[in-house]
C-alpha cells in the first residue's frame, strides 16, 4: 500500500511494545500506516523505535512510555499524537495482563494493577480518543479475550475481560451516534510472552495461533469501509474446546 505521509491512516495503541501489540505496529507501519504506540518498557520501545527506523518508517513511529491506566499519561500520548500527526484514525485499547493465581490463591497485592490496566486502562484510552475519532469518524478497537465470554474457577483476569466485554458494548452504544465504529476482538489463545511465566508455559497450555494470525484480523477490522461497524469477533486456534 502506497499512502503519502500526510494522509496515511493514524493508529494509537496501548501495550504497543510487546505481544499482540508490538505485532500490530509492525504490521501497520509495513502498510504505510502511521502509528502511536505506549508501553510500560523503555527498553522494547526503543527495540521497536529502532526496527522501524531500519525499516525506513522510523518518521511514521511515535513511542510514549507510560502507565495505561494513568489517565495523565494517556491523555498527554494521545493530544501529543495528534499534535503530530494531526489526526486520529483508531485507538486500540491492548494493554493488558494476568496475575498468577485464582481469588483463592492468589496474591491480592498484584491484583490491583491488573485490574486497572485491563478495565480502567481502555476506559481511559476511549476517553481520551474520543473526541479526534469524532471528527476523523474512527474507530476504537478493544482487545478482549475469549475469558470474558467464558468463566473458569476463580479467574480474576477472566473477570477483567468480561468487564472489556461490556465496555465494547457500552461504548459501542455510545460511539455510534457519531459515527464511530467499535470492535472487540476477543483473541483465544495466542503465543506470546503472556504465556511465560503461565505454570508448564506456552507447551502445556494447547492449541494456539500466532500474534500474526491475530493481528490479521485486527488489521480486517480496522480497514473496514466507513460506515460499516464491525463489532465483536472472537479468535481461537481450531483445538481450543473452551
Amino acid at each position: 500500500m502506497s499512502i503519502g505521509s500526510s494522509e496515511a491512516p493514524v493508529t494509537f495503541i496501548t501495550g504497543g511494545s510487546s505481544g499482540i501489540g508490538a505485532e500490530t505496529v509492525r504490521r501497520l507501519l509495513g502498510l504505510g500506516h502511521r502509528v502511536a504506540a505506549t508501553g510500560r518498557s523503555a527498553k522494547k520501545l526503543a527495540v521497536l523505535a529502532g526496527a522501524a527506523a531500519e525499516a525506513g518508517a522510523g518518521d511514521r513511529l511515535l513511542t510514549f512510555e507510560g502507565d495505561a491506566a494513568d489517565w495523565g499519561q494517556v491523555s498527554a500520548a494521545v493530544g501529543e499524537t495528534v499534535r503530530v500527526f494531526g489526526r486520529l484514525d483508531c485507538a486500540i485499547a491492548n494493554a493488558g495482563y494476568a496475575t498468577n493465581g485464582d481469588v483463592e490463591t492468589g496474591d491480592p497485592e498484584e491484583w490491583r494493577g491488573m485490574v486497572l490496566t485491563n478495565v480502567l486502562g481502555p476506559a481511559l484510552l476511549v476517553r481520551a480518543a474520543l473526541p479526534a475519532l469524532k471528527e476523523s469518524q474512527g474507530r476504537v478497537v478493544l482487545i478482549g479475550s475469549v475469558a470474558g465470554f467464558k468463566n473458569t474457577p476463580g479467574n480474576l483476569y477472566s473477570m477483567t475481560k468480561f468487564a472489556v466485554t461490556g465496555l465494547a458494548e457500552n461504548v459501542r452504544m455510545l460511539a455510534t451516534g457519531y459515527g464511530v465504529g467499535t470492535t472487540l476482538i476477543a483473541p483465544g489463545r495466542v503465543l506470546t510472552p503472556f504465556w511465560d511465566e503461565r505454570p508448564g508455559g506456552a507447551e502445556a497450555a494447547g492449541a494456539m495461533i500466532s500474534a500474526g494470525q491475530l493481528v490479521d484480523t485486527v488489521v480486517w477490522a480496522i480497514t473496514q469501509p466507513r460506515g460499516v461497524d464491525v463489532n465483536t469477533l472472537v479468535v481461537r486456534p481450531i483445538g481450543q474446546p473452551n
